[in-house]
């Protein structure tokens, strides 16, 4: 038997005993599952009795009773976070294989093979700023050209806009574009529709049933998409190699940024996710994750089986991609994912208040997978897939639940004395390490890469850069997470999100604006710290890391959206990307383009 650390070659397997594109052994993966499942539910039950030997020291009153209760729903995204993070730390430092482990259909790609399937590049539109969508997509075209493999693609502008002004502008650039590309001026196509029903899903099934036939794949972008034709074409070797490929998602991480905000975000995000998606992938394997732009998709299963533009409820979808992916999977192909950064960007909301909007549209998307549970003949993988992405929003309210419950908790009687302060400060600290452990894997990876913080700027830059983005974690995380528990007391009053164009540029947020959007979080802040203040000082100060969010959110909000400190950020090199340090060619051609627009 292989080991579940080893990759599957010459494991001796029988095909019929392989994942639909034949690269990974099932037997292997179940393995995988079932050694990531036990540590993970390992983890969980040990920090479910020692918090229950802390809150029940002195009994069990209904304070005690809720906030486990709490903290039982909302530590399992940490629980795993951890556990993907450590996963991918050991990938990234300890194996020389680790592709091959987590990623085999990236390995047997020769990056001379002809491309000898066609490719439709669609980017999807809803009131956006038709400038910024026709530069990147203007950029990807001429970085496609360059590779040679040009001709095997079809270029698609698919709006949903209906603002009058957007419309002529979409329509005008588009004409330009056209007239600047006449060679391949029949491959290139604009198109409208009056009505946005199903939003994008819908608008991607209309593109798959008018044009579908004439592509074996598809690769959506958003409006604030850029990839490099490299990536792009090595994606579709890669797919063109397996057949039973239906979805390959490539790992998106955020371009150079002007907004303070979205700079730090993603400085974050960015050594987050790496170790994050390589550990995931390393037991997700052929049920990995879709997040419905910079993937390629092969068309035709995608048309036969991955319907979601309209729920049993009547209500068109808001989150589609996850559920075309376990759909996809279903029908028996593979969804994959390439977890390396390999040229495939896009923009971060440049505002506290962008950020949180978006977030509560991907809170509602995901708690409509509610009504798929019980869709049948889903893979067990997909199945958690689902609930797992149900599980990242429902935990949120808890959290904030548990948080201001612990400043009532003095109030239960029992008596401060005889708490367990040593053992409830120690089960803190290790549940905030464990909060943080995603970026610290990434950061740890990064510190101990060879040339890996010159990438960033060089060590002083790095390290500032780290600080500055923990910091920020936790006092978006506090902001964040109360606004999305807001809003879902609000779904269950029958308030939903729309669905329009997002602002993608920084600028900057008024005191009027951000005190609209923000003063419940001053609110519950001046409550819960008023209250810990009350207790105890230095119950005050501990808790600091989780409430400071609360008190501090306008400011913040406005602090983080000021074009002065973002530009001062720039000049710096503070949370820097490695494209700003060292731009490759597309973001170097984005950058001088942004320039010119702005003179």
């Amino acid at each position: 038997m292989t080991s579940v650390f080893q990759s599957d070659e010459n494991s001796g397997t029988p095909s019929s005993a392989l994942t639909p594109a034949g690269l990974q052994t099932l037997r292997q993966l179940k393995q995988r599952r079932v050694a990531v499942g036990l540590l993970n539910g390992g983890t969980y039950l040990g920090l479910m009795v020692w918090l229950a030997t802390i809150l029940g020291a002195q009994g069990w009153s209904w304070i005690d009773v809720i906030m486990f209760l709490c903290f039982a729903l909302a530590a399992p995204w940490s629980v795993l976070g951890f556990w993907n993070a450590v996963l991918g730390l050991w990938l990234l430092q300890g194996r020389k294989d680790a592709i091959a482990l987590a990623a085999p259909h990236a390995l047997t790609i020769s990056k001379q093979e002809p491309l000898h399937k066609t490719t439709a590049l669609l980017m999807t539109l809803r009131n956006e700023d038709p400038s910024r969508a026709f530069a990147r997509l203007g950029i990807i075209k001429r970085s496609v050209d360059a590779t040679g493999q040009g001709a095997q693609f079809g270029w698609f502008l698919l709006s949903d806009s209906d603002n009058p002004h957007v419309v002529a502008q979409e329509q005008a650039a588009f004409d330009q574009w056209q007239a600047q590309n006449a060679p391949d001026a029949a491959r290139m196509i604009y198109r409208r529709r009056a009505l946005n029903t199903g939003y994008k899903a819908g608008n991607v099934r209309d593109f798959c049933e008018r044009w579908g036939q004439d592509y074996e794949f598809m690769l959506p972008l958003d409006a604030d998409s850029l990839m490099s034709g490299e990536t792009i074409v090595q994606m579709v070797r890669m797919a063109q190699d397996h057949p039973k490929i239906g979805i390959l998602q490539s790992l998106v991480v955020g371009a150079p940024s002007r907004s303070a905000f979205a700079r730090i975000f993603q400085f974050g995000m960015r050594h987050a996710m790496r170790p994050y998606t390589l550990g995931s992938a390393f037991w997700a394997g052929d049920c990995g994750p879709y997040w419905g732009h910079n993937a390629l998709l092969r068309i035709a299963p995608f048309l036969a089986h991955c319907d979601v533009s309209k729920l049993a409820d009547g209500k068109p979808i808001l989150s589609h991609d996850q559920i075309e992916a376990v759909l996809m999977r279903r029908a028996g192909f593979e969804v994959r994912i390439l977890p390396e950064e390999c040229g495939s960007y896009e923009d971060n909301p440049p505002t506290l208040l962008e950020f949180t909007q978006r977030d509560t549209r991907w809170c509602q998307g995901n708690l409509q997978y509610l009504q798929l549970l019980n869709l049948p003949a889903l893979e067990p993988m997909s199945r958690f897939q689902l609930l797992w992405a149900i599980a990242m929003f429902l935990g949120l309210p808890s959290f904030t639940l548990m948080i201001g419950l612990a400043a009532f908790k003095p109030f239960d009687g029992e008596s401060l004395a005889q708490f367990p302060v040593q053992s409830a400060l120690g089960f803190y600290l290790a549940f905030l390490l464990m909060y943080l452990s995603p970026k610290l894997a990434g950061f740890l990876d990064i510190a101990l890469t060879s040339g890996g913080m010159a990438r960033y700027g060089g060590g002083l830059r790095f390290t500032l850069g780290v600080g500055v983005e923990i910091i920020f974690a936790f006092l978006l995380g506090a902001i964040s997470t109360f606004r999305t528990s807001l809003f879902m007391i609000g779904l269950l009053m029958g308030r939903s999100v729309t669905w329009n164009g997002q602002s993608r540029d920084a600028h900057s947020l008024p005191l009027a604006i951000a005190f609209a959007g923000l003063w419940p979080q001053l609110l519950f802040g001046v409550l819960i710290n008023g209250l810990f203040l009350y207790w105890s000082a230095e119950l005050f100060l501990w808790a600091l890391p989780l409430t400071l969010g609360y008190l501090l959110a306008i400011p913040f909000a406005m602090l983080t959206a000021d074009p002065k400190l973002g530009e001062l950020m720039t000049r710096l090199h503070l949370c820097a990307v490695p494209e700003e340090i060292n731009p490759p060619a597309e973001i170097a051609s984005l950058s001088i383009q942004e320039r010119s627009a702005s003179l």
